[in-house]
């Protein structure tokens, strides 16, 4: 299985990285936040830029995100406009979002961009197509808040994220009991095994914490962590996902 890497962080290798959210509604509360994380463990930062009070001016954005990346250093940054539909903030239209992708992939400054894989097919294709064009690493994603869908429906998401060209999928969806967390572990691990041939990110919100845990063991590469503000239901605080993962990262390492 191919690794992806963020400037030096590589996704798919040894203990799943932590990602923390900003989602801050002004430029000086994004960089506040920015500052703020220099005291956290962790690996990438995602702006969710659909809580930005200026997200449809698109020069704001790009001034906003040059000035986060000064402040971040070499800290990756994904980017991503999470839409109303799948539990954003804020709806837009699909030429606007893919404007807005576009845009940002080409500026340089973000590292990797959120593409929501059931936007329709043409709309997906030329969100990749102009993120890979500017050489970035898109993350298709897709979320359910109200359910867990059933094992070959979350394997068919994923693999449809993959057949698209995303380079990371991502799918996060929500239990309605303990059984769901366990569906939802267990087509992490069939994708990861039988099907993926690069990293992917999966996770059960709200009381399926444990997925944000355990991803090592099931496959999953990647998970979320909160410094303060959470931007999903069940995101834990950003040091404590780190040594409960460390722990678990030990135990499952071969014995020598």
């Amino acid at each position: 299985m191919k690794t992806v890497v963020l400037r030096g962080v590589e996704v798919g290798a040894g203990m799943p990285k932590i990602i923390v959210p900003i989602v801050a509604r002004t430029a000086e509360g994004i960089l506040e936040k920015a500052r703020e994380f220099q005291n956290y463990r962790f690996d990438v930062v995602e702006w969710r830029a659909d809580f930005y009070e200026d997200v449809f001016n698109t020069e704001k954005v790009l001034a906003t995100l040059k000035a986060l990346r000064a402040a971040l250093g070499e800290t990756p940054i994904l980017f991503t406009f999470r839409t109303k539909k799948e539990g954003g903030e804020q709806a837009i239209s699909a030429d606007a979002y893919t404007a807005l992708n576009t845009a940002v992939a080409r500026s340089g400054d973000a590292d990797a961009i959120d593409v929501e894989i059931f936007s329709g097919d043409a709309v997906v294709r030329a969100n990749i197509d102009a993120i890979h064009t500017a050489g970035k690493v898109v993350v298709g994603s897709n979320h359910d808040f109200g359910k867990t869908p059933n094992k070959a429906d979350l394997l068919y998401r994923l693999r449809k994220m993959q057949d698209m060209g995303a380079d990371i999928p991502k799918i996060a969806v929500m239990p309605t009991n303990e059984a769901d967390v366990v569906t939802l572990l267990d087509a992490t691990q069939e994708m990861y095994t039988l099907y993926a041939d690069r990293p992917i990110i999966t996770m059960s919100m709200g009381r399926g914490v444990i997925s944000r845990l355990c991803g090592e063991f099931f496959g999953s590469a990647m998970t979320f962590g909160a410094v303060g503000q959470v931007s999903a239901p069940g995101q834990i605080p950003a040091d404590q996902l780190s040594d409960v993962m460390a722990v678990l990262h030990r135990a499952l390492a071969p014995a020598v």
